[in-house]
């Protein structure tokens, strides 16, 4: 099965997101190997580290991983009424509205690299329970179908993206 989505399964600002997908491979396959990196780069990170901000009104890394747990879990919330079929359109949500009111200062990173584990091996479980021939169903999202496979690379996508700006904007600098 290809799991990778084609033009017009996705909405033209979830473009950049599945660009950053590697076009070979198995999508869990991906995810899993992605995550292996991310949770061992979060892992090595010091509480301080954790609290730094490139930028006064940056989010800190502690608020950049609650963004990634609070963001699988609505990717995949969507994911699963795509599978299932779901026809109302689904909502979007506003990122920094989220991270502003989720309190993440309040937990140590080692405590938000555990929420994000443990939300993205339930994303991951729910992937690999899907059968085949729902991956290519569509589900509708601000009134364009996006499908369950879109859904999948955008996990994907959004985490590397996220990623990236770890690598260049905090760690170059923390």
């Amino acid at each position: 099965m290809n799991q990778r989505p084609e033009q017009g399964e996705y909405t033209e600002a979830q473009a950049g997101y599945i660009a950053l997908v590697p076009p070979e491979g198995d999508i869990l396959t991906i995810l899993r190997e992605q995550s292996k990196e991310v949770f061992a780069l979060l892992g090595g990170l010091s509480e301080e580290q954790g609290n730094f901000r490139y930028a006064p009104e940056k989010w800190s890394i502690k608020e950049m991983v609650g963004h990634l747990t609070d963001n699988d879990r609505i990717m995949s919330y969507r994911l699963l009424c795509f599978a299932r079929g779901e026809q109302a359109q689904l909502p979007g949500y506003e990122e920094k509205d989220y991270v502003a009111s989720g309190g993440f200062d309040r937990f140590t990173l080692k405590q938000l690299v555990l929420h994000y584990r443990i939300v993205r091996e339930s994303t991951l479980a729910l992937l690999e329970s899907l059968p085949e021939d729902v991956w290519t169903r569509a589900g509708n999202f601000y009134s364009v179908p996006v499908t369950v496979r879109a859904q999948a690379c955008m996990i994907a996508g959004h985490e590397r993206h996220h990623m990236n700006i770890l690598q260049e904007r905090y760690l170059n600098q923390a």
